[in-house]
C-alpha cells in the first residue's frame, strides 16, 4: 500500500525535528502493550525526556508508520532521523550498551554488585541446568524492579560475580539496582520456585477488588485513574474515575507521593503496567482494580456496560 504523501511529510518532520522519537501504543505514563511498556522502561532508564506518538490515536499513523519504515511491529524507535529498530532489538542493544551509545548517555561507573545465593537456589540451579558450558545465569533488574533470569552468554561489561559455585552475570544497569540482592528456592507444598529478595525494590504494587475500591471511593480516601483510550472510556466509565491523559498526569504528578492511588483498564493488566511505571517513580501507595472495569460492573455496578 502506497504511503500518502501527506502522512510521509508528518513522519518525516516527527523524525528530523525531534533527536529521540518512539513510535509506541498508549503513552509512556500509559503503556496500551507489554512490548511498547518494555521499551518505555528501557529510554526512560537512560533519558529524561524523548519524544512519543501514540498510534493508537492515530490509525493514519499507525499504518503509515509500518510504510515508511518498512517495519512490520510496533513499538519503533528512531535516533537522530535514523530507525533504530522495534522492542527485541532495543532490548539487545541496551544490554550491550550499543543503545547508550547512540542516544550519546554515558553509564556512570558502578561498583560490583554483592549477590547472595542460598544453598538451596544452588542446588536447584545445578539441578535445572547441570551442563551451562560457556553460557551461565544472567540476571537483570528493571528501573521498575522486574526481576529477569535466563541462561546466556557474557557481555562485554557485564559484572561476573559468584555465590556457592554459581556464576551470575549482571549488566551495569542492573549493577545498581542488584547489590544486595539474595535468591533462594522455597518449597511450597509439592512445588518449588525461585524467590528473589533486594532490599533495593520499593513497595509493590497491591490488587483492590472492586468492593474494596467501592467502600475506599465511599471513604474519599483514593484517587482512581483510568489508563484505557478514549475510545474504550467512551464504551463504559467508572463515575469518579480520571483519565490518565495529559492533564490526569499533572494532577496525579501533583500528588503527594504516598497518596492512595488506583488504577484500572478492561481487566487489570495495562493498569498494573501503569501502576508499576509509577512504582518506578517513588508513589508508595498503588493499587490496581482486580479485573478492571469488567468486575467492577460484575460485582459493584451493573449499569456500567461490558465490553
Amino acid at each position: 500500500m502506497a504511503l500518502p504523501p501527506e502522512i510521509r511529510s508528518e513522519l518525516d518532520q516527527l523524525v528530523k525535528d525531534n533527536r529521540v522519537v518512539l513510535f509506541m501504543k498508549g503513552t509512556p505514563r500509559a503503556p496500551q502493550c507489554g512490548f511498547s511498556a518494555r521499551v518505555v522502561e528501557i529510554l526512560d532508564d537512560l533519558l529524561d525526556d524523548y519524544r512519543s506518538v501514540d498510534v493508537l490515536s492515530n490509525p493514519e499513523i499507525r499504518a503509515g508508520i509500518k510504510e515508511y519504515t518498512n517495519w512490520p511491529t510496533i513499538p519503533q524507535l528512531y535516533v537522530n532521523g535514523e530507525f533504530v529498530g522495534g522492542c527485541d532489538i532495543v532490548q539487545e542493544l541496551a544490554t550491550s550498551g550499543e543503545l547508550a551509545d547512540t542516544l550519546g548517555v554515558v553509564i556512570p561507573e558502578v561498583p560490583e554488585p554483592s549477590i547472595t545465593i542460598t544453598a538451596a537456589a544452588a542446588e536447584a540451579f545445578r539441578e535445572a541446568v547441570p551442563n551451562l558450558g560457556d553460557e551461565l545465569i544472567r540476571l537483570s533488574v528493571s528501573k521498575g524492579f522486574q526481576h529477569d533470569m535466563e541462561i546466556g552468554n557474557r557481555r562485554e561489561g557485564d559484572f561476573v560475580v559468584e555465590s556457592n559455585g554459581i556464576t551470575i552475570a549482571i549488566d551495569r544497569r542492573s549493577a545498581s539496582r542488584a547489590d544486595g540482592l539474595a535468591i533462594d528456592y522455597v518449597k511450597r507444598n509439592l512445588e518449588g520456585g525461585f524467590a528473589i529478595h533486594n532490599p533495593n525494590e520499593p513497595a509493590q504494587v497491591g490488587e483492590m477488588t472492586p468492593k474494596e475500591l467501592r467502600a475506599a471511593m465511599d471513604a474519599g480516601r483514593v484517587h482512581l485513574f483510568d489508563v484505557r483510550p478514549e475510545e474504550e472510556r467512551a464504551l463504559a466509565a467508572i463515575e469518579g474515575a480520571r483519565a490518565l491523559d495529559r492533564d490526569g498526569l499533572q494532577q496525579l504528578a501533583s500528588l503527594p507521593k504516598d497518596a492512595e492511588i488506583v488504577f484500572h483498564c478492561h481487566h487489570g493488566i495495562r493498569s498494573m503496567e501503569a501502576a508499576q511505571y509509577f512504582r518506578a517513580e517513588g508513589f508508595t501507595r498503588l493499587y490496581n482494580l482486580q479485573g478492571g472495569i469488567d468486575a467492577w460492573s460484575l460485582e459493584v455496578d451493573e449499569s456500567v456496560p461490558r465490553y
